[in-house]
């Protein structure tokens, strides 16, 4: 499966994939920017569903910059 054939409906039982998918894509050196601009919004789109959840009460994001993006998405900020 390529990780540029992602679906852009999420259901709960996929969208802890699209996550992973997507923010690999989005720290990938080699990833084209147009390729980060449309991984960005699919990555966005399912933390909602992650945080009901439960996800970032379990797992911690390393990066720095994406912990930061993900962490202004979120209502109470937490990852």
């Amino acid at each position: 499966m390529s990780l540029l054939s992602i679906a852009t409906e999420t259901t709960e039982t996929d969208a802890l994939t699209d996550f992973v998918v997507n923010a690999q894509l989005m720290l990938d050196p080699a990833t084209p920017e147009a390729v980060r601009r449309e991984a960005e919004p699919r990555l966005l789109a399912v933390l909602p569903v992650l945080q009901a959840l439960g996800v970032f009460d379990l797992f911690a994001i390393r990066d720095p910059a994406l912990a930061a993006m993900v962490r202004d998405e979120l209502p109470e900020g937490r990852v």
